[in-house]
């Protein structure tokens, strides 16, 4: 039985990845450096804070980490409130879920600040019983760590639960927490879909696909 389903949450409950590579021309930008075209898919999982620690060795920023840190979510707060909608069918399947008594969490490798603005914005409070970010763990995706963390706050064990990703180190994050995955289609991890199906135990382009009558969660 799945008794809890976990979102990770740009790219796969939100359509924000868009946004990301904005924030990184115009972050990068201030300082004359390009952005590379390999970046998103070079810094796949890793959390809010080690993505900082990477641009600062990478780049080789003078900003402390802190700094970085401040300036993106300053950067991202504003897109996140009117810019950014929940991918197709999220509405639907959270109804579902709430209905079938099925614990929902976050396990996100954005910035908690951001995190909970996204699910303010979006009144996601009813169904979300607990977010976990990359950074309040020990390591990130695709370290298990974040989802092990969601499933213990919800109470359920790991093999109990449903993981969304929209990434390669997401996928292998929630495989390696034992859990079942469902790999969420995002244009902008579009090039990566082969890996993103043969990872996962499922694929969807909209989350209507899965609560049909042929739908996923008639398997368990």
């Amino acid at each position: 039985m799945i008794k809890a389903v976990i979102f990770d949450l740009d790219g796969s409950l939100v359509d924000s990845m868009w946004m990301w590579h904005a924030i990184d021309v115009e972050y990068l930008g201030n300082f004359g450096i390009a952005v590379p075209e390999t970046l998103q898919d070079d810094i796949g999982g890793r959390s809010f804070s080690e993505t900082a620690v990477y641009f600062k060795e990478r780049f080789q920023l003078q900003d402390s980490l802190q700094q970085i840190k401040d300036d993106w979510n300053r950067m991202a707060w504003d897109k996140y409130t009117h810019e950014v909608p929940v991918k197709d069918g999220v509405a639907e399947i959270l109804e579902y879920c709430k209905n079938h008594d099925i614990r929902m969490g976050i396990a996100t490798s954005n910035s908690r600040e951001l995190a909970d603005n996204i699910v303010s914005v979006h009144q996601l409070e009813q169904y979300i019983g607990c977010i976990v970010t990359g950074c309040e763990v020990p390591r990130g995706k695709p370290a298990p760590d974040v989802y092990l963390a969601v499933a213990e706050e919800l109470g359920v064990e790991p093999a109990e639960c449903l993981v969304f990703e929209d990434i390669v180190d997401g996928i292998l994050a929630g495989k390696a927490a034992g859990m079942k995955v469902c790999a969420v289609y995002d244009r902008h991890s579009a090039h990566l879909d082969e890996e993103k199906r043969r990872l996962a135990d499922y694929y969807t382009y909209d989350f209507r696909e899965l609560i049909g009558q042929n739908g996923i969660f008639t398997d368990f």
